[in-house]
């Protein structure tokens, strides 16, 4: 089944914001087993949205649209959508009451643009926004579907979850569609399609290998489409298995792992901890960390020592060290992880010192150079890595490598 998405909203097309929400939508609409045609971003204009809906509708099963229903004036799309399916404006009493109760629970005044969220074509299905004031809508027409959704991600997640994909699968008993996703790093692309192109040839015809790369990984994604039972899910597992046999140094873990995830979850099993001290990742090694919930059971803390002075002074590091080596040295990454290991008296620690870019580069230490440290219970090591010369790419590779260089510390002290 085929389907389109359009997202609306002027702030898209002058880049004020970026467009997450087409990118989200179709990786849902593919996991369900429905394949995604086109994606097309257009402005609050009438014309624009009827031309394009009756474009999607003349080609695709279903339209997903978002963006456009909120409470201003330049918020055209449900007026519009009404006109095209013939609905007259009512007042869906339940959207009503919920909108009045949160609203007066936010001190924020109920007026008659907030009252007018409630209004809806009396020719769609409402879909109840259970985080926010505006409804999502569902219209049918000869055999096919236009669904149109707040463009607050967050709003427009919980309603595709919970009301969009259940009323598509059962509306055109949708087949199974199995995705099952690895996570490895380490490898560069080339490296690892060379490294893995026996286990790769092998495969089934009915599965279908995706790379996926990106600065920090690289995933790769099996899918079976279509299917009648569970044994191609079993022969996924089968052949992901084969797979953490082959690469076990650069094999992570599955769908939303990161290094840092699979890096805490062998902190926990140890029952160690971690600090860290950081130079040019500026925060975002402990930030990989931090976002994850539990963090505080491994995490004690960590030092941003951006200035030499500061690494002298807080984490320790011989000034003698500073300026025989340079900060950016195997020497420096050592004394780092040893002072923030003492500071915080942490099992293990990291740091990160380097030159992100994309200024600041020698002959010696070309933009890209880190060096990374480990302290841990038998000793301190550090190791030195080349990346780009793109300054955020080099920071999220810093920082997983970092992470990275743990998880095998780790995976070698617990077997």
């Amino acid at each position: 089944m085929n389907t389109e998405i359009i997202t609306i909203g002027d702030e898209i097309l002058i880049g004020q914001i970026v467009d997450t929400n087409s990118a989200w939508i179709a990786a849902r609409l593919n996991e369900a087993g429905f394949t995604v045609t086109r994606k097309l971003s257009i402005g609050d204009n009438r014309g624009e949205i009827v031309a394009a809906v009756d474009g999607a509708l003349a080609k695709s099963d279903a339209v997903i649209i978002t963006g456009g229903l909120g409470p201003t004036k330049d918020d055209i799309t449900k007026l519009t959508l009404a006109e095209m399916f013939g609905g007259r404006m009512v007042c869906d009493e339940e959207t009503y009451m919920r909108n009045e109760r949160t609203l007066a629970a936010r001190g924020i005044e109920y007026n008659e643009l907030n009252r007018g969220q409630a209004m809806v074509p009396d020719t769609a299905t409402v879909l109840q926004n259970l985080h926010g004031t505006a409804p999502g809508m569902w219209f049918e027409r000869d055999g096919k579907v236009v669904v149109s959704l707040p463009g607050v991600p967050f709003e427009m997640k919980e309603l595709m979850t919970a009301e969009v994909l259940p009323r598509l699968l059962a509306y055109f008993k949708q087949g199974k569609v199995v995705h099952r996703t690895a996570i490895t790093f380490g490898l560069a692309e080339s490296v690892l399609a060379a490294t893995i192109a026996s286990w790769e040839d092998a495969l089934p015809e009915y599965l279908h290998l995706a790379y996926l790369p990106s600065p920090s990984q690289i995933r790769l994604r099996l899918s079976a489409y279509d299917i009648k039972s569970d044994s191609e899910e079993t022969e996924i597992d089968r052949r992901f298995k084969e797979l953490e046999r082959m690469i076990p140094e650069y094999f992570v873990g599955y769908e939303d792992d990161t290094v840092a995830s699979a890096t805490a979850a062998l902190l926990r099993k140890a029952g160690a901890t971690l600090a860290v001290a950081e130079s040019c990742t500026g925060g975002a090694l402990s930030a990989s960390f931090t976002a994850m919930a539990g963090a505080s059971e491994y995490f004690l803390g960590g030092v941003v020592s951006y200035s030499n002075d500061v690494k002298a002074n807080v984490l320790g590091v011989p000034r003698d060290t500073l300026e025989l080596y340079g900060a950016v040295s195997e020497e420096t990454a050592m004394a780092m992880a040893d002072g923030v290991r003492c500071l915080c008296g942490s099992d293990y620690a990291l740091s990160t010192t380097g030159i992100a870019g994309p200024a600041g580069g020698s002959e010696e230490k070309p933009v890209g150079t880190v060096w990374i440290g480990l302290a841990t219970p038998n000793g301190t090591m550090a190791r030195k890595f080349v990346f780009s010369r793109l300054r955020p790419q080099n920071i999220e590779r810093f920082a997983a490598a970092a992470a990275n260089m743990l998880r095998l510390e780790l995976v070698s002290a617990l077997r």
